[in-house]
């Protein structure tokens, strides 16, 4: 639809006093006495979750509900025509002492969207779905996304069945099975491009550019790419008194020196969408009177541009050299992940950019730092994402705060998106 079409919809609005309200009571599963949420896979507060979303979705929208094999929740109004469905949602699981927006705020603003045309009597050509995906966040069981992946076949079901709670033990495949999945029958049931006409995701920026240009909304360009590497620093263990300075052979020194060398040339870059960080850093024996003598890390560099992942890697492999030579250490290096950037459906991204200026506001084009659910719809379905901000750029905490002014706006640009996305997909 063109900018002159969509500025003359009869405007559909969501019901700020009742998106705010959902918020808030979703937020009292899994929350803490710091105020923070604790809603892992599996736990009692994610089946609280799991009830009420379901409920709500029976309740208001009089939607069919149902539970994927990947525990993946979904609601389902039929449209006028047996066409692919639109689908928007995200999900409800959060970190540990994490905060009450991320994910929710996409799933909640689904539904609430649905809920809006429902009662506007505004009948749709397409199918719509809420979904709310298992797992996005990192977990006891250590597979991050994992309903959207495992879905989408992107996960092999028998990774799943190897994966254990890191403290009680339960199989990954059990507990899904209690959340009503069956990892067995995941095969069966695998979304393809034939059952989903487009998917939107509305997230919280967790970042500061929206909240430094003072701006509510963003339209996702991609969503980063991910680099991993496993360094390990083999130098020489001695004794910390007696070893001369110039006989030393320090890998504590070599990987600090790396890390340094790491933050300059991402800098360097003179981009705000290239970061980089050694996350994980171990020295062996780790002993106040022992030169360590092996340093283990974990490197990660993010950004959507391939030509500066290629520039990045080759300073990497020069600096490794230099230091190899300078401190007579050896480097080990073994590549654990090469994520490549995902690029958010044009269409899609074009209809959001022009529901903003329908609606009179202002936005920035911004590729997403972090991962989600929506890397792994982009191969079977026009994916597209809306963020919003997240005051002082702070999310995974108590302290993670969206505006409901902000959350308000996105939803009714989600609604003028659909309407548009329903006249214009077969």
């Amino acid at each position: 639809m063109t900018y002159e079409s969509l500025q003359s919809l009869h405007p559909i609005r969501i019901n700020e006093r009742r998106i705010s309200e959902r918020i808030r009571c979703l937020a009292k599963f899994g929350m803490n006495r710091e105020g923070g949420i604790d809603r892992s896979l599996g736990s009692k507060a994610d089946i609280q979750a799991r009830e009420w979303l379901k409920n709500l979705w029976k309740t208001e929208l009089q939607a069919a509900v149902a539970v994927d094999p990947a525990a993946n929740l979904w609601a389902e109004r039929k449209g006028k025509e047996k066409i692919k469905p639109i689908v928007l949602g995200s999900h409800h699981d959060a970190v540990a002492n994490g905060g009450k927006y991320d994910g929710a705020v996409g799933v909640l603003l689904a539904t609430e969207v649905v809920q809006s045309l429902k009662e506007a009597n505004y009948k749709l050509r397409h199918p719509i779905k809420v979904v709310s995906f298992s797992a996005e966040e990192p977990n006891p069981y250590n597979i991050s996304t994992l309903g959207s992946r495992l879905i989408t076949g992107v996960l092999d079901s028998k990774q799943v069945g190897e994966a254990t709670h890191v403290y009680t033990h339960e199989k990954l495949s059990e507990t899904l099975k209690r959340l009503g999945g069956d990892v067995g029958n995941v095969a069966n049931h695998l979304l393809t491009s034939d059952d989903v006409g487009a998917f939107l995701e509305c997230h919280i920026e967790q970042g500061r550019h929206l909240t430094d240009h003072g701006l509510s909304l963003a339209v996702v360009s991609s969503i980063t790419g991910i680099y991993r590497e496993e360094i390990t620093i083999d130098g020489e263990a001695n004794h910390a008194g007696t070893t001369m300075m110039e006989n030393r052979h320090d890998a504590l020194l070599a990987g600090a020196e790396l890390s340094l060398a790491v933050e300059q040339a991402v800098i360097g870059q003179g981009r705000s969408d290239v970061v980089g960080t050694v996350g994980h850093f171990e020295i062996f024996p780790n002993s106040a009177n022992i030169i360590p003598g092996q340093a283990h890390l974990i490197l990660e560099m993010r950004t959507s541009n391939d030509q500066v992942f290629k520039e990045l890697r080759a300073q990497l492999a020069d600096t490794c050299t230099e230091i190899e030579n300078k401190r007579q250490i050896i480097i080990k290096r073994k590549t654990i992940l090469d994520q490549k950037a995902v690029p958010m459906d044009p269409l899609v991204r074009t209809a959001l950019q022009q529901s903003i200026k329908a609606s009179g506001d202002f936005y920035l084009d911004l590729p997403s730092m972090a991962g989600h659910d929506s890397v792994h719809m982009v191969p079977i379905a026009k994916t597209g994402m809306l963020f919003v901000p997240s005051i002082e750029g702070k999310s995974h905490c108590p302290e993670e705060e969206t505006r409901i002014e902000d959350i308000v706006k996105a939803g009714n640009v989600l609604i003028r998106t659909v309407i548009a996305l329903d006249k214009e997909l077969d």
